[in-house]
């Protein structure tokens, strides 16, 4: 089934029938649509059109394209429809959503950082002091945050495609993915043998955009070209080309806000816009993560192309 939502998102400016998608599965298209339904917990032909409009709203905000080729870019035959179809799922029209892309960006941030700030009062007393502890001489936690951000450095790299197995989760992002790793990722990983390679964290949809309970996430690792595939792990490839890659230093409850930095601060101002393939965290193979403080390291990809 994942290898079905990873071909849909690669196809969606193309016809894609209920018999082409099941033949990707190998299912008959009878048995597919009730089975994708209950995978998935909407139809086939919802979710495609859910796909089409949430590529359609990052396509409005990630560059100057006009109307009609965003329209026509994801399955939609004419502005006028996909102005009817993105005003019934979004309750705006596409010019007035792409005006207010700063706004909303901002709104998110706004909510990330009190749904943190709510997660750490609800944290033990004992977490509490190690907190308290870590940001001596630091300020608060906001402070340090800050710090961060006016350090940013971001490198604009060429990076060469690889060979991933991933493990799919399915929710809202934040402490569900940060479990996820440790619970069921990095388990398998060790049980496969492919423990010390690098990972990737890939996130493939935009909370301000996706309903949280449908947001999708990878964590993945680099593997052979002859690697085969066991358990509930998928084989997909990660692309190569121009990235925005800073690196990031905190917790799970920081990485959020170091990725809408990166969006709403940083690109606008680089000259870079970006573009259609995954944004994703490089774990390499020498990480840190210190299990007292929650604190890790990674770098975080932003795929870009010339404004």
């Amino acid at each position: 089934m994942n290898s079905v939502l990873d071909y849909i998102d690669r196809h969606l400016g193309e016809p894609l029938d209920l018999e082409t998608v099941a033949a990707v599965a190998h299912f008959s298209p009878y048995h597919f649509h009730r089975l994708f339904a209950a995978w998935m917990g909407e139809t086939l032909g919802d979710y495609l059109w859910r796909r089409r409009l949430e590529r359609g709203a990052l396509l409005l905000c990630n560059g100057d394209q006009a109307i009609l080729a965003v329209a026509l870019s994801i399955g939609f035959g004419s502005p006028e429809a996909f102005t009817r179809a993105f005003k019934a799922r979004f309750g705006c029209t596409p010019t007035s959503w792409r005006k207010g892309a700063a706004e909303r960006a901002q709104a998110l941030l706004e909510e990330m950082q009190a749904r943190r700030a709510q997660q750490m009062r609800k944290q033990d007393q004992v977490q509490r002091k190690l907190d308290q502890a870590g940001q001596e001489g630091n300020g608060d936690d906001a402070d340090s945050f800050k710090a961060w951000e006016a350090h940013m450095q971001v490198r604009i790299v060429q990076l060469s495609a690889c060979k991933i197995a991933y493990q799919r989760y399915i929710g809202p992002y934040g402490p569900g993915v940060s479990r996820f790793w440790a619970q069921t990722f990095i388990p398998w990983l060790a049980a496969a043998g492919l423990t010390g390679r690098s990972c990737y964290g890939i996130g493939h949809d935009d909370p301000s955009v996706t309903a949280p309970d449908k947001c999708r996430y990878d964590a993945a690792v680099v593997v052979p070209d002859d690697y085969v595939a066991s358990g509930s792990a998928v084989l997909s490839s990660l692309p190569g080309g121009c990235y925005a890659v800073a690196r990031f230093e905190g917790t799970g409850a920081d990485i959020g806000d170091a990725w809408l930095t990166l969006l709403r601060d940083w690109l606008p101002s680089s000259g870079m816009q970006c573009d259609n393939r995954p944004c994703f965290e490089h774990y390499p193979a020498d990480a840190q993560y210190d299990p007292e403080t929650q604190v890790f390291n990674c770098e975080l990809c932003l795929p870009v192309r010339p404004a």
